[in-house]
């Protein structure tokens, strides 16, 4: 099977995280795209719900789209969650599935910074969102492997077919979204109840629990 995997803080989850997987996956023709929430994000601060809100919100989600699903390997750990590590564990989990690793350009091009991160191409595919704005420098290193990696979704079924498991970079170019978790919370915290881009379920949580107050 070819699963996209989506990590994140998810704090909380909305439409500016469903819709861009849903044109991927179409894109792509995915069998199926696991939401990751992490734990300890080794990235970013530390969210401002726990684990166990933002794991019942991904999960709520999930139950409205038969091709989404929660993965929750991340927050089994107390550590902090890197990607390599996560990546190799769900490859010896899941030997004969095909993963494809979902970030932004602007993630991608900090990959640098990321923790043995020239272990991904061994042991995914990535799916590269393209959003207007970002590009990367024609000088830079993420640039250079970007060019030498890119392929698109003829190339993506021809390894699969061949058994490649990893190392492909798949450019989609996805619809920008208007919403993001920071201006969420912020309009929570003022007391509003009808959110644009929150999921009425999610809202429904968020409200039952008193979330972002």
């Amino acid at each position: 099977m070819k699963i996209g995997i989506l990590g994140g803080t998810f704090d909380p989850i909305h439409l500016g995280h469903i819709q861009p997987l849903q044109e991927v996956k179409e894109a792509l023709a995915l069998d199926k795209v696991w939401l990751m929430p992490n734990h300890i994000p080794p990235h970013k601060q530390q969210p401002n719900s726990s684990t166990a809100d933002r794991l019942a919100m991904a999960r709520l989600v999930c139950e409205q789209y038969d091709w989404l699903e929660l993965c929750d390997i991340e927050t089994q750990r107390q550590t902090p969650s890197y990607s390599v590590e996560t990546l190799a564990t769900l490859r010896r989990a899941h030997p004969n599935n095909h993963f494809l690793f979902i970030m932004g350009m602007d993630s991608f091009a900090s990959l640098p910074s990321w923790y043995h991160w020239q272990r991904l191409f061994s042991l995914c595919h990535i799916v590269l969102c393209q959003r207007p704005g970002w590009s990367l420098d024609n000088r830079s290193e993420m640039n250079t492997i970007l060019a030498a990696r890119q392929a698109d979704k003829s190339q993506l079924d021809s390894a699969v077919a061949q058994g490649q498991q990893a190392g492909l970079i798949l450019p989609v170019a996805i619809t920008p979204q208007p919403y993001s978790s920071t201006a969420i919370r912020a309009q929570l915290l003022t007391g509003e109840l009808t959110i644009e881009g929150l999921p009425d379920e999610v809202s429904q949580y968020i409200q039952q629990h008193q979330l972002y107050r």
